[in-house]
């Protein structure tokens, strides 16, 4: 199957991440990929929500929005309460993030995602995954610098990529013409040692196969390594 920008089944679209994009937020950054772009941002302040109250421990939460001109057709603006989806990958964005941070770390702070989709073409829960990671990580960065924290509550890096099958080949990093007919899809994070965080797939149009899926997550495993060698360049890291 020929993919519509000629890439091969296992390449990722080119991915460019712009840290301390925002002026004003203790975190950022402006994930482009492909013609996906999303603006990340991270910041903190003092309390936790009532559940945590007295225990010492921190917290940290995400939410996720898609703007009204990120679409072909205008997105209707989320007030007050957000749609089905964008809360379902708020939450994802939230499990990611705590999977890998210690909330002991940042005691009686509550750090505050933000992942705002400017442009959207498929990908966006996974770029804002991986968007988010940077805007974190300098988050975390000006707290310790600035006293309020003694060390990193990050224990580990990870990031977040998108897969399916579309007209029964597996394919890595879905645009939207591609997930719009896919036969299944999935969204992987994986921390940046291999471990999986988190798996979504779904067969939207037959089961996926199991040599599909083995498929799938060797194009992903391989694809995040080399998003995490952008996320390192894009942190001075590299």
């Amino acid at each position: 199957m020929k993919r519509r920008d000629g890439r091969k089944p296992d390449a990722l679209r080119d991915i460019a991440i712009e840290k301390s994009f925002l002026n004003n937020a203790h975190g950022s950054a402006l994930i482009t990929w492909g013609s996906t772009r999303v603006i990340c941002s991270a910041m903190y302040k003092t309390g936790v929500p009532p559940f945590l109250e007295g225990t010492g421990k921190g917290w940290l939460t995400a939410e996720y929005a898609m703007l009204p001109g990120s679409t072909q057709q205008r997105k209707q603006r989320e007030k007050g309460r957000p749609d089905g989806r964008g809360t379902e990958i708020s939450r994802l964005i939230g499990r990611s993030l705590r999977s890998v941070f210690d909330i002991k770390a940042v005691p009686d702070y509550t750090i505050h995602i933000d992942c705002d989709v400017i442009d959207a073409d498929g990908g966006t829960r996974t770029a804002s995954i991986t968007g988010a990671y940077i805007a974190v990580t300098e988050c975390i960065d000006n707290m310790i610098a600035g006293g309020l924290i003694e060390s990193s509550p990050i224990r580990e890096g990870f990031a977040a990529v998108s897969c399916g099958v579309v007209s029964d080949v597996p394919l890595i990093d879905l645009d939207y013409s591609e997930d719009s007919r896919a036969d299944a899809d999935m969204n992987i994070v994986m921390a940046h040692g291999g471990g999986i965080i988190e798996v979504q797939g779904t067969g939207e149009r037959r089961p996926m196969q199991r040599g599909e899926l083995d498929t799938l997550l060797a194009y992903a495993q391989e694809g995040i390594k080399q998003i995490q060698q952008i996320q390192k360049e894009a942190l001075g890291q590299a």
